[in-house]
């Protein structure tokens, strides 16, 4: 119904020519905008939690948000779900073997594969996340249109919508 109800949560990783790149993202149902990410050279405890992170200081969610994930030992430490708990964002899991409840995170990182990794080599892991960057930053948050939405991009949405609750205050008030 609105943003800042349930992110999805979820790690994918990006081949290069230094090794892996581990890229984490939360992602927000509501306008399927990836509203916190982080990447690391290691599945490690702190890439996880950089991405909630930087959604927590993006989006400032003023109500109980569901934090949705996997059971991956990166969501389930003890220090993790302290994270969450400490900045109001309820813990949910998937069960296990079931993909279906996180299909719109595992959507995205798809849609980054097929896009935009697929179709590179990355040499470094500086140009993979540059590359990374740019797409989740300028466009697939800002430009990329979504059937689901009406075909707006992320951005676009959310701000239709708040233009949509400021009218209705508007004519209520």
């Amino acid at each position: 119904e609105r943003p800042n109800q349930i992110w999805l949560a979820d790690i994918t990783y990006i081949r290069t020519g230094q090794g892996w790149l581990y890229l984490a993202g939360v992602l927000d149902t509501f306008s399927r905008m990836l509203v916190g990410w982080g990447m690391d050279r290691h599945p490690n405890s702190r890439l996880a939690p950089s991405a909630v992170r930087m959604a927590l200081t993006r989006r400032q969610p003023q109500q109980t948000v569901i934090h949705h994930s996997d059971q991956g030992r990166q969501y389930a430490s003890g220090d993790f779900v302290q994270l969450l708990q400490d900045n109001a964002l309820l813990p949910s899991m998937s069960a296990v073997g079931n993909c279906y409840d996180n299909a719109p995170m595992e959507s995205f990182f798809s849609t980054l594969k097929v896009e935009l990794v697929h179709r590179r080599t990355y040499p470094t892991h500086s140009e993979a996340r540059s590359d990374i960057f740019e797409y989740i930053e300028v466009f697939y948050n800002r430009q990329r249109r979504h059937s689901a939405l009406d075909y707006l991009s992320p951005e676009n949405y959310e701000v239709r919508h708040r233009s949509l609750l400021n009218s209705v205050s508007t004519k209520t008030g």
